[in-house]
C-alpha cells in the first residue's frame, strides 16, 4: 500500500493530498528515510510523522486495506512527543 493511503486510512492525517503534501515535503519518513508518496509500506516498517509542534512514531501493524476500513487497529505508537517551535535569534 503506498504511504500516503496508509496515513489517510490509518487517520494519522486527514486528506491523502495533504499525506502526499507532507510526504513530498519531507515531514514524514519511513525507516528513517525520506521517501516518495509512492513508497509502499509493509509490516513491521516504522514511520515517522512531524507535524507542526508533535512528533509521532508508529509502527505498521496492518497493511492490508480491506483489515483497515474493517476497524482493526493499523498501527502502534512508539513515541508521541511534543516539539517546541524554535524562538527567532536574530535581533531587531
Amino acid at each position: 500500500m503506498r504511504i500516503d493511503l496508509f496515513l489517510k486510512l490509518s487517520h494519522l492525517v486527514k486528506r491523502r493530498t495533504v499525506a502526499r503534501e507532507m510526504v513530498e515535503l519531507g515531514a514524514v519518513k519511513l525507516n528513517g528515510r525520506i521517501v516518495r508518496p509512492s513508497a509502499g509500506v509493509a509490516v513491521s516498517d516504522r514511520i515517522e510523522v512531524g507535524y507542526p509542534r508533535r512528533l509521532l512514531v508508529v509502527e505498521v501493524l496492518i497493511d492490508d486495506e480491506r483489515l483497515i476500513k474493517r476497524g482493526q487497529v493499523p498501527v502502534k505508537i512508539l513515541e508521541d512527543s511534543r516539539v517546541e517551535g524554535q524562538k527567532p535569534t536574530g535581533e531587531f
